[in-house]
């Protein structure tokens, strides 16, 4: 597993349940001009996957306000990814989502990122990518541990921050509190 940081982000088109609940398709190329959140969870129907879902899809407009489209992925079907949708939320189920739900049924996406495991489900894999299409921040994390959406927010934050003003962004820092002049 090596990191995809600098390199441009693998291109995928591939099937997904969209916002409306439709199939659809979704393709990296169609995002340039915007910055990607894309993120990977291992199984549809599991335990702690709902709760990253749940937490990007209810923290849309603050990503959608900084010009992020929020992509989610596993190894699950389209079909899969319908049943889960169409399941409320009180009952183990997303509900409604504000994102796509990418289906990477032939794990080829999965191991381009470098998170594919051995049993064919993906690592908990985030990619931050820049309008250009160049992977700049990333976390992997085992499955066990869910990520911070409000981190998520704050890498986009000094990512823009650091485009706009060429300032590096220090230890702990957030949106509002400047950053510091490398040249």
């Amino acid at each position: 597993m090596s990191s995809l940081i600098t390199q441009f982000a693998p291109e995928f088109t591939a099937q997904a349940i969209m916002p409306d609940k439709s199939f659809g398709t979704v393709s990296l190329k169609d995002y340039r001009g915007k910055y990607v959140v894309l993120f990977f969870y291992p199984l549809d129907f599991s335990f702690v996957c709902p709760t990253e879902l749940h937490g990007f899809s209810d923290a849309i407009a603050d990503f959608e306000s900084r010009n992020v489209q929020v992509l989610a992925c596993s190894t699950d079907s389209q079909y899969s990814h319908l049943a889960w949708v169409n399941a409320p939320r009180e009952n183990g189920g997303l509900g409604q989502l504000t994102y796509p739900l990418i289906s990477d049924f032939d794990k080829e996406i999965s191991r381009a990122y470098g998170i594919l495991l051995p049993g064919g489900m993906a690592l908990r894999g985030l990619f931050l990518i820049d309008k250009d299409g160049i992977v700049r921040h990333e976390t992997i994390n085992d499955l066990p541990f869910g990520r911070n959406v409000d981190e998520e927010l704050r890498m986009v934050d000094a990512l823009q921050f650091y485009e706009q003003y060429g300032e590096v962004c220090p230890v702990n820092w957030k949106r509002g509190d400047g950053g510091i002049k490398t040249a």
